[in-house]
């Protein structure tokens, strides 16, 4: 009579060892100064530069995928939805206009396939690498009693520090301050549940081209999260916070749920839809069902993230956004809100 063993019972310890060694030239590849020992150890280590900062506070985020996974199964395709994970951590980071500094993951799955593994982690660090933060490690863990051999789910904690004179949001947003629009790659991670339902029931082929889109739906649908980190940090910089007043990420909620959280009391933002295009992949899923509204609050409808900025400062900041490759443009204004149960953020007007 054989005895019971590790492997047998679902959990491969040779598979994860081999996954380790496949993602760990990627991971080192996301090392900044700071980082502290290498990966492998119990914990991760970074040496926050103490000298640096004034009276630094610590930001911290905590996200994941969501049901974007479904689709990256379904095509097998695994090394994009990394770049997602990292992208709804950091993003959220900067919004109050903290510096990225290094991230953990937690990848679990129903059995560890050491190449699907390695494919996730390697986009994780790509994302790191795209928003200057380091992978400091992270952990997998294999629950072949609870999950799928296919399925997996991923989530990770990023880290960052701003100066706490430099903190960003409501408080320093004021009336006649103008919003900068920042397009989105796409869908970004929100709103997926909707996306996979309207795909099976109106039985739309992933592999194909459908009419306004000019690629497969499946990479369409599949394109990673677009990073904007290291772009704000760098209108801050040039701007200073004197002009640059609040950043706001654009998740779930949509754009007016979302650009509304940075808005104080008395004010309102109103954003005017005619200053761009509602994108082609939100009008293919409008064509079979989805009604306008809940298109406005499930999905992104185009623009990733929004600035709030003084006046003066709006030209500049569409230049410098849109001279580091992020499509940039004024979308709207802070005005006085006339009634104090109104919502704190509204769309205006009709799309190009």
């Amino acid at each position: 009579m054989s005895g019971f063993t590790y492997a047998g019972s679902g959990v491969d310890i040779d598979a994860g060892e081999r996954a380790v060694a496949l993602m760990k030239g990627a991971v080192e590849a996301t090392n900044r100064p700071e980082v502290v020992g290498g990966l492998g150890g119990f914990a991760g280590l970074f040496a926050l530069d103490t000298q640096k900062y004034r009276t630094p506070l610590l930001a911290s985020s905590t996200d994941g995928v969501g049901t974007k996974i479904a689709l990256a199964r379904e095509l097998d395709r695994h090394d994009t939805v990394g770049i997602d994970l990292v992208a709804m951590c950091v993003d959220d980071l900067v919004a109050c206009g903290a510096e990225p500094l290094f991230l953990q993951d937690y990848v679990a799955c129903g059995k560890v396939v050491p190449e699907r593994i390695a494919a996730i982690v390697t986009g994780i660090a790509t994302g790191c690498r795209l928003a200057g933060a380091s992978l400091v490690g992270g952990e997998t863990a294999e629950h072949g009693d609870l999950m799928g051999a296919d399925e997996y789910d991923l989530a990770a904690t990023a880290v960052g520090v701003v100066e706490a004179d430099a903190v960003l949001g409501p408080e320093r947003v004021r009336e006649g301050d103008v919003v900068v629009a920042m397009a989105s790659s796409g869908f970004h991670s929100n709103g997926y549940s909707l996306v996979r339902r309207v795909v099976a029931e109106a039985g739309l082929d992933l592999r194909s081209t459908p009419a306004g889109l000019d690629r497969e739906l499946g990479a369409t649908l599949l394109e990673p999260t677009r990073i904007y980190a290291l772009d704000c940090l760098a209108l801050v910089a040039e701007l200073g916070v004197a002009q640059v007043h609040a950043f706001a990420h654009i998740t779930g909620g949509g754009l007016a749920g979302n650009a509304a959280r940075v808005v104080p009391d008395g004010l309102v933002a109103e954003l005017d839809r005619s200053t761009w295009a509602l994108p082609a992949a939100v009008h293919l899923l409008e064509s079979h069902g989805v009604p306008r509204a809940e298109s406005e609050r499930a999905f992104n409808c185009g623009v990733g993230m929004v600035a709030a900025v003084a006046p003066e400062a709006a030209d500049r900041t569409v230049a410098l956004l849109t001279a580091r490759g992020v499509p940039a443009w004024v979308a709207g204004t802070v005005g006085r809100r006339s009634d104090a149960d109104a919502p704190a953020a509204h769309l205006v007007g009709d799309y190009r």
